[in-house]
């Protein structure tokens, strides 16, 4: 273009850079408006920096659409990665849009949306985005600094690929789309020349991996409106902000009436998530990681309106034992949670932290600490449930009364002590039950023996120790619980400042 620019000049290249690319030679996918169509509520959304590299126009916004719109009346800023401009990859101009809009989340306290779908550094322009300042270095520092202070929330669209992949390690929440989403450091062509490994693409960075294996994915969606959908939602049980508490909603009674749910047997399974849904509020339960060490279930509910996390062990897998991975899910959610000031409830039914020659490899007790840290930690309200068996440290990482919490309310069901009875037994009486020849004087002294144990762990003791602070039965958990928080709503944080920032796994 020789001279200045017309007024014509200019619609037009905005009209460009409105258009894209071609989305038609990806016809599974939502182009990158639509999505933005999807998230944000209509004629709210106010874009930045549409005309970058507008005297290229293979290169409509430099690949990168930012700006701020609303979503259920909410300002939240957005990244959405535009797939059909040199898929989605970062140059020098798609850094400085992405920084800019993460500075002023960053000045305002805005959450964050990241609609992601890149290829990762554009090297064409590797001097653009890789080195400097107002690199790719300087987003993952606004994001760090974000962390704990607005919600970040991912959908991943498409692959998120080199040092790209930690923009959606670093956020709170991250939902992929199957078949198109993927999260790697290096594609499989680069792994192999590197490794000599031969892999997929989805085998190695794909969404159901993340989301079953690793636990960088916290759910898998369908199509790209259903992930959009998702974190619209999870928005609605998180705070703008980490100096506010999320908003209440009108309390709606639970899906199901809470009975005999919890069974007598301690080695007799059950859904956890039974229990959830006969406490929490009809449809409230947003699980998060629910396909990932699925022996803990985590997730935010509405309990008589108000937002709470809930932390369950999980019976019907393995038992509900606690292992690397479970430590891992549970402290990052404990984390998100404190950040967030949202109160949470402890379901134990936990008998104790895997142990073997496998988990002690793995640093089941490194993971182990980080568990009983972030909870220890955590000054939000916090109320704990022994539904059943609460053994060993597992009972400890769940929450007991050591660790402060407003309540520790029992179940009929519930047993508290270092091990089961029978265990107990088994470990305290080993040669003297081994010394008895007569198997029927030899069962008799077992049975003498775990029923003394028993006795010593009943209820009544707890409650008369102090240990429980109620028992209570099954349907009137509820009750309990609101009334339970309804005392705790004067509670305030001590420090003005942010709490802390939400590690990533």
């Amino acid at each position: 273009m020789t001279g200045a620019p017309t007024v014509a000049d200019v619609a037009a290249a905005r009209d460009r850079a409105l258009r894209g690319g071609d989305p038609t030679r990806w016809p599974n996918k939502l182009p990158v408006r639509e999505r933005l169509a999807v998230l944000f509520d209509p004629g709210t959304f106010v874009e930045d920096g549409v005309l970058a590299s507008a005297a290229d126009d293979a290169l409509p916004a430099d690949g990168v659409i930012t700006g701020v719109g609303r979503v259920e009346g909410r300002p939240v800023a957005v990244i959405a990665h535009d797939f059909t401009v040199k898929a989605g990859s970062w140059g020098e101009l798609t850094c400085e849009k992405q920084i800019r809009i993460l500075e002023r989340a960053d000045r305002d306290l805005l959450p964050v949306v990241y609609l992601v779908d890149s290829a990762g550094g554009r090297l064409t322009d590797q001097m653009g985005f890789f080195p400097g300042r107002r690199g790719a270095s300087a987003i993952f520092h606004l994001q760090v600094r974000l962390s704990g202070r607005v919600p970040q929330i991912c959908c991943l669209h498409g692959p998120s690929a080199a040092g790209g992949a930690y923009m959606p390690a670093f956020c709170d929440w991250v939902g992929m789309v199957a078949g198109n989403a993927s999260m790697y450091l290096a594609s499989p062509r680069v792994a192999e020349k590197v490794t000599g490994e031969r892999t997929t693409l989805e085998e190695m960075g794909g969404a159901m991996m993340h989301a079953t294996v690793s636990g960088c994915g916290d759910e898998v969606f369908d199509t790209d409106w259903e992930a959009i959908a998702a974190a619209r939602l999870l928005l609605s049980y998180l705070p703008d902000d980490f100096r506010s508490a999320p908003a209440r909603s009108e309390p709606a009674e639970p899906e199901r009436v809470l009975g005999d749910v919890v069974p007598l047997d301690p080695n007799s399974a059950y859904d956890v998530r039974d229990v959830i849904e006969g406490v929490v509020d009809a449809g409230s339960f947003f699980e998060i990681k629910a396909r990932w060490a699925q022996e803990i279930v985590v997730g935010l509910a509405r309990l008589d309106g108000q937002v709470v996390g809930l932390i369950a062990n999980q019976p019907s897998v393995r038992s509900g034992a606690i292992f690397v991975d479970s430590a891992d899910k549970a402290a990052r959610f404990i984390s998100l949670c404190d950040a967030f000031s949202i109160p949470m409830v402890f379901l134990q039914d936990v008998p104790g932290f895997m142990v073997g020659v496998d988990v002690e490899r793995q640093g089941i007790i490194r993971h182990g600490a980080k568990l009983i840290a972030a909870m220890s930690s955590a000054d939000v309200p916090k109320y704990t449930v022994v539904l059943r068996k609460a053994y060993a440290a597992g009972y400890y990482a769940m929450c007991a009364p050591g660790f402060e919490p407003r309540a520790t309310i029992a179940l009929p069901t519930a047993t508290i002590g270092p091990m089961s009875a029978e265990a107990s037994v088994n470990a305290v009486y080993a040669n003297k039950i081994a010394a008895i020849a007569d198997e029927d004087e030899r069962a008799a002294y077992v049975e003498e023996r775990t029923a003394e144990q028993r006795a010593d762990i009943n209820l009544l003791r707890m409650g008369s120790d102090l240990v429980v602070d109620t028992v209570v039965e099954p349907a009137a958990l509820r009750a309990e619980l609101i009334a339970r928080m309804v005392d705790a709503d004067r509670w305030t944080r001590s420090t003005g400042r942010r709490h802390h920032l939400i590690s990533p796994v």
